[in-house]
């Protein structure tokens, strides 16, 4: 009978090294993640391995050296910078007589700590019971059924089994009223379409500045600090990018290497701002040395939630840590700005950012001459609310109105003010 330890924060950390495989985890991320964690490190333990041991992942005589560092530096909880088998976590927890968590565990509880509005408290709790679904224990023998005597005869059921149908049951609900959430934020996307507002949804690795950047365009407040998945909730916010433009911009969660599937599969809604996006801001830390592999694995992740052909902007961040760093602008053969080198920090290339933004957007931009009935008078009332009026004149009645806006946009109010764009328009004009 095994009764699974209490955990602390007095974490011993263990870091294995593998010859043979392609994806190694980082000693100094898999550090910022315990931080993060607000665990205290008392010993970092590394191995070095061609494969991992089936059983307890390091070996029999790691483990013992694990437990010896537990017993020397007084800790309470073992780290794995890597993903363990609920086998190899109940074999080591039964060696070393304490808790014992992989790096997909840790990643769950600082979203634990992180999470604020209910839709987010929701998904994480999914993705804690589905890793925890795999990892019961026997834990509360006192309360099982099983035995004879009288008070002590029940259904049968041991309390582990209870505690898998319990689980189940919770992970169902879970997942309807998170289906709810999504019909929900699927009403509000289509909201802000009808409303003729690109969307540009920010991503990167986390601890890149996105949170900073969309302090400095918005003002929103969004919490800032200087640790892994410092915010999780989605903030949405309107953005003015020059000449009556606005957008709406998405900062969401930050992406990590190895970004647990349980997560990526309860955090669907909350990515579905990605992947309905009009366009991708894909902030970099230009301060970075591994700065190209953390860009590689963004756009794996990207992949992974199906947001892979999304148009980008990349955005080099934090210039001001680099030795003659500049604000500037970079264009692609075609001409067209493909990255923006600035400081959310200090402000330097903000503005370059967003003339690039109104750059990118502007393509799909007409300059038009529209004569609007009196009768239209919602129709000039919207143009004017999204800020496409460059100037109005009366001419016989009637309302002259030079616009700057998207073609499909002029099309979709019209439509929906029961016009038909033909009747309104008056000449084209070059953009």
């Amino acid at each position: 009978m095994f009764e699974r330890p209490e955990g602390g924060d007095r974490a011993v950390l263990v870091h294995v090294d593998f010859r043979s495989r392609e994806d190694q985890e980082e000693v100094a991320e898999f550090l910022e993640l315990v931080t993060s964690a607000g665990a205290e490190t008392v010993c970092l333990v590394r191995a070095t391995r061609e494969v991992p041991d089936p059983r307890l992942f390091v070996g029999r005589g790691k483990a013992e050296e694990i437990r010896d560092a537990l017993v020397a530096h007084q800790g309470e909880v073992v780290l794995f910078n890597h993903s363990l088998s609920p086998a190899q976590e109940r074999n080591l927890e039964r060696l070393v007589q304490c808790r014992v968590l992989d790096r997909t565990g840790l990643i769950l509880d600082i979203f634990a700590q992180r999470a604020r509005s209910f839709d987010g408290k929701l998904q994480v709790e999914l993705a804690q019971l589905r890793h925890l679904s795999t990892r019961l224990v026997r834990g509360w023998t006192h309360l099982e059924r099983q035995k004879g005597g009288i008070g002590l005869r029940g259904p049968g059921e041991k309390q582990l089994e209870t505690d898998r149908r319990l689980l189940g049951a919770r992970i169902k609900q879970i997942g309807q009223r998170l289906e709810r959430v999504r019909k929900q934020r699927g009403l509000r996307r289509s909201s802000r379409r009808r409303a003729a507002f690109p969307v540009i949804s920010l991503v990167g690795y986390t601890n890149a500045g996105k949170s900073t950047l969309f302090n400095r365009l918005t003002d929103a407040g969004v919490l800032v600090a200087d640790k892994l998945f410092a915010t999780l909730d989605p903030t949405l916010r309107r953005v003015e990018v020059g000449r009556g433009r606005s957008l709406i911009l998405a900062d969401t969660v930050g992406f990590i290497r190895h970004l647990p599937h349980d997560l990526v599969a309860a955090f669907r809604s909350t990515l579905e701002e990605t992947q309905e996006a009009d366009l991708l801001l894909h902030v970099i830390d230009a301060s970075d040395p591994e700065r190209d592999e953390k860009t590689e694995q963004v756009n794996r992740v990207l992949a992974e939630i199906g947001a892979q052909d999304l148009p980008q902007l990349q955005v080099l961040n934090k210039t001001d840590q680099l030795d003659g760093g500049a604000a500037r602008v970079e264009r692609g053969p075609e001409g067209r700005v493909h990255r923006v080198w600035l400081s959310a920090r200090t402000g330097a290339g903000v503005e370059m950012l967003r003339r690039a933004l109104a750059e990118r957007l502007a393509p799909a931009t007409l300059h038009r001459s529209l004569r609007l009935p009196p009768s239209a008078g919602r129709l000039r009332a919207r143009l004017f609310e999204l800020g496409a009026v460059v100037s109005e004149h009366l001419q016989d009645g009637d309302w002259v109105v030079e616009v700057e806006i998207p073609g499909t946009v002029l099309e979709q109010l019209c439509r929906t003010e029961g016009l038909n764009p033909e009747a309104v328009a008056g000449s084209w004009q070059a953009p």
